[in-house]
């Protein structure tokens, strides 16, 4: 009984990280049909920001729920508005460009950073369930992941914001038809999905130690999740992240964790050689 629940709370600890790692860049896809590929580095980005602060003195509660969503959405603005505003619709030139972006992010962190593997403490204890010591942090990975889906699909269903947002899912001529200015939208859009890239960094800092090359893991976990998720934002990485957590871990346990990612990637393909659209775009109609 005590593995059981080792194993169900594992299951749902890699279903979190993979909504939390995948939320910002399923918003910028689901709104914009841009694919990100300095998302990594932006979640990179959060991770070191929460550790350079907690470093400061700065309650880490405050850095990594705060400060680290801020400071990687204002760097998201200034992209978006240097790089992206000029390459919307032009998907190939915007991944380059990206990628572009990934390298010199890894740069410049490297040269203020360092090449060392850094981190901060987790500020949760661990518990004991039965025989086996858990990450009480992990817990915490969840809440979060929890209220962070709860918020989006508030926001997307209940206010303006969010109608304006199902209207650009739609295309330019939406948001256009509601009064408002498409290329604004999508600045907007762009830094709210930097955010959450910054808050996912922020909040999974004090598990592993981070380095600048840390976001080549983030960006391949939350690239096949949200392209498989299909367009929608929130039915898009739940059922994504569902599936492919779930996968992950039961592998894992059962044979190794590096089966568990090779066994995530395999099942990515297949769902995408039978859903070209995504799951959502299969068996949903809704944006959101």
């Amino acid at each position: 009984m005590d593995y059981a629940g080792v194993v169900t709370l594992e299951i749902l600890y890699m279903i979190a990280f993979l909504a939390l790692t995948s939320a910002g860049l399923a918003i910028v896809f689901g709104m914009m049909r841009v694919i990100n590929l300095a998302h990594g580095e932006f979640v990179m980005l959060g991770g070191y920001t929460t550790i350079a602060c907690s470093n400061a003195g700065i309650n880490i509660w405050f850095a990594m729920l705060v400060v680290a969503p801020v400071v990687v959405g204002l760097i998201g603005l200034i992209v978006e508005r240097v790089i992206i505003r000029f390459l919307y619709g032009r998907m190939i030139d915007t991944m380059l460009a990206t990628w572009g972006l990934s390298l010199l992010l890894i740069g410049l962190v490297t040269l203020i950073f360092g090449n060392t593997a850094v981190s901060v403490p987790a500020p949760i204890t661990g518990y004991q369930l039965g025989d086996y010591q858990m990450g009480g942090y992990n817990l915490f990975i969840i809440l979060v992941a929890v209220a962070l889906v709860a918020v989006m699909w508030a926001v997307l269903r209940f206010t303006r914001a969010g109608l304006i947002a199902r209207g650009a899912m739609q295309g330019p001529d939406v948001v256009s038809s509601l009064g408002y200015d498409p290329r604004k939208v999508y600045m907007y859009t762009f830094a709210a999905g930097a955010a959450l890239s910054g808050l996912a960094g922020g909040v999974l800092a004090p598990l592993t130690g981070l380095l600048p090359s840390s976001g080549g893991a983030y960006i391949a976990k939350a690239f096949i999740t949200v392209i498989t998720g299909g367009a929608a934002v929130i039915s898009g990485t739940l059922s994504s992240s569902l599936i492919f957590g779930t996968i992950n871990q039961l592998v894992s346990f059962a044979a190794h964790p590096v089966i568990g990612e090779i066994a995530m990637l395999a099942l990515a393909i297949i769902l995408l050689r039978l859903m070209p659209k995504g799951i959502t775009g299969r068996f949903f109609r809704d944006g959101t």
